[in-house]
């Protein structure tokens, strides 16, 4: 129970069933900690302290008993540290991945069998069910097209799958709200958290400054050069960590044409920039990848392969390497910022096949 919507409309339906449920909240990051980045108002993160205070609210409401468990360490260890380390190499890292990877469909499950609980539930936009033919559980993409969150799970494995519902993937949103006034959850018209927990600013860069700070880490070299594509030298920069794929905001140089980043090179502390067409790639390598709804592929499969969450899957030939965990994708037309560090998750329809890391 994150203390939105959607997890406490999960509880309050599964309650209605009569369902045997106990609400629990992973506490992942002490809110008080780096206190300079928390801009004034409201920030709009997720977990939040009044986050907290609202599932517990509603697990009140509800007649449930409730625990907050501290994860905390190993959110640091296994999602805070890697994101921070992934832009310090010039990768766009994606830490809502890791902690579903890590934390959520790791740490949290095995607490879930420590007190004889069979399943766990979350609001999680996404569908699951069981394919007889080929004896696997299969992910496939929720009703909502636009709360899709399957671009965050693909680090799923089967036993995970076994033992999780997702209630709300056949539902809209509206379809929630409505269930959740309906069930009277108290604050059904909360609005949805859009910030990292442990970003409140949205602003990755100062984070990693601040967090260095705070720990007494001197930082890696930061000033370096903007270079064009042919070398010529543009300007500088603080960091390349400042600095993403796409990116054509805050570069700090004035051209006749716009400018976007189109690479960066920590080795060199470089920052390559060039036009929007510089941009577009019809091929890239992923890593790691975790095959979902299928074994490891042998041969190649025509899928959509999803590059961003909020990228439209574009049709791709998966192509496999001699590392089953590795594929080369070639897309059907070229693709706009392709970013390494960032997902690659690919679909045969609603179904999720896979899903692993741009390299």
């Amino acid at each position: 129970m994150s203390g939105g919507v959607d997890s406490s409309t999960v509880a309050a339906m599964l309650h209605r069933d009569g369902k045997n449920i106990v609400g629990m909240t992973m506490q992942l990051w002490n809110q008080r900690r780096l206190p300079e980045l928390v801009p004034d108002g409201p920030t709009g993160r997720c977990c939040s302290l009044d986050d907290v205070y609202d599932a517990r609210y509603v697990a009140e409401k509800l007649g449930i008993p409730y625990y907050v468990v501290n994860f905390e360490k190993r959110f640091e260890q296994q999602v805070v540290k890697p994101f921070i380390d992934e832009y310090l190499a010039g990768r766009t890292p994606i830490p809502c991945t890791l902690c579903n990877n890590h934390i959520k469909f790791d740490q949290f499950l095995e607490m879930a069998a420590g007190v004889h609980a069979d399943y766990v539930a979350t609001g999680h936009y996404a569908q699951i069910d069981y394919h007889e033919a080929s004896g696997r559980y299969r992910m496939k993409r929720a009703v909502d097209s636009a709360k899709d969150q399957t671009y965050f799970l693909f680090g799923l494995t089967q036993q995970q799958l076994s033992r999780t519902l997702f209630p709300l993937g056949g539902m809209t949103k509206p379809q929630v709200r409505e269930l959740a006034r309906e069930l009277n959850v108290p604050i059904y018209s909360k609005p949805d958290s859009q910030e990292i927990c442990f970003v409140p600013n949205g602003d990755y860069a100062a984070f990693i400054d601040s967090y260095f700070k705070e720990q007494g880490i001197t930082p890696p070299q930061a000033t370096g050069e903007i270079v064009s594509e042919q070398g010529t030298v543009l300007g500088e920069h603080s960091g390349v960590h400042h600095y993403t794929v796409g990116q054509r905001k805050g570069l700090g140089i004035a051209a006749k044409e716009p400018l976007y980043v189109i690479a960066t090179e920590p080795a060199t502390q470089r920052v390559i920039v060039g036009s929007g067409d510089s941009l577009l790639r019809t091929n890239m390598a992923v890593k790691d990848v975790n095959w979902i709804s299928v074994a490891p592929i042998t041969a190649p499969v025509r899928a959509t392969v999803r590059i961003r969450n909020k990228h439209l899957p574009a049709p791709a030939t998966v192509m496999p390497t001699s590392d089953p965990a590795r594929v080369e994708v070639r897309f059907d037309e070229p693709q706009r910022a392709i970013t390494p560090g960032q997902g690659a998750v690919m679909y045969d329809g609603d179904v999720v096949l896979g899903g692993g890391w741009i390299d």
